[in-house]
């Protein structure tokens, strides 16, 4: 069998290999694993301290860890462009596809684990789940995590610089997160907002969290299944462009 048949090792080395790089380089950058440790800290802090209703802001605090650590994870793509060891990816024997999703679920496994720090502070915020509602929880954040990996993976792709990307995706993340159910709910959103909530994806990323951390929620949160779905969905498409975007002879050229 040859290392580019779908479904071979070929696949699976690569793979591995880059999910394992991503731990090494994160565990040899100690700046990157004191953010590790702080971010969920101060989110929790600021949380705590300037909002009343821990409840309702938790869900949406916990998908922007999530979130955030996924995508601008994805600023180490450009520095591998930099440094070479893209091109010397490129010009292996490693298929394509093996790359975005070795890189993405590498970095996507690091923002997971980040996510997982936070859960520390259910008690805190007021929530008591079963344990089988905790892994079903567990499972979604990192389904969160990979889809949003993918969206980072996909705009580092294109780009050359770190600042253009932290620029990029700043302008497109702050939004998206905004009205997504995370600062305030649909039902006290006037009209066009609501449409707004509807049509944004990390909307439903939230309600999945918001339902398995409270199933007693208003009725206009989107169901459970279909936000898993709807995000499953994101994930598996944004990892089909981004590999597609790797095969692309001009983009391999570029790197």
């Amino acid at each position: 069998m040859s290392p580019a048949t779908p479904g071979s090792v070929g696949h699976l080395l690569p793979v591995a290999a880059l999910w394992r790089r991503e731990f090494i380089r994160f565990w040899r950058e100690r700046s990157r694993v004191f953010g590790f440790v702080g971010m969920p800290l101060v989110f929790w802090l600021i949380i705590g301290s300037g909002f009343g209703n821990l409840g309702f802001f938790y869900p949406g605090a916990l998908t922007l860890t999530v979130m955030f650590s996924a995508v601008f994870s994805m600023m180490s793509l450009i520095e591998d462009r930099r440094e070479g060891f893209l091109l010397s990816m490129l010009a292996s024997p490693a298929p394509r596809a093996a790359i975005a999703l070795g890189k993405i679920f590498g970095t996507s496994t690091l923002a997971w684990l980040q996510a997982l720090l936070f859960l520390v502070f259910l008690p805190l915020a007021g929530f008591h789940i079963v344990p089988l509602r905790l892994l079903a929880l567990v499972a979604v954040l990192f389904l969160v995590s990979f889809t949003f990996t993918a969206l980072g993976f996909f705009f580092a792709w294109q780009m050359d610089s770190t600042q253009g990307f932290h620029a990029v995706m700043n302008l497109l993340l702050f939004p998206l997160w905004m009205i997504s159910g995370s600062l305030f709910s649909a039902d006290s959103a006037g009209a066009w907002m609501r449409v707004l909530m509807r049509l944004n994806p990390l909307a439903y990323s939230v309600a999945a969290v918001r339902r398995l951390l409270d199933p007693a929620v208003p009725s206009s949160t989107p169901g459970l299944v279909f936000s898993i779905l709807l995000t499953a969905g994101c994930g598996l498409v944004l990892l089909a462009v981004s590999a597609a975007a790797v095969s692309r002879p001009s983009v391999r050229n570029r790197a």
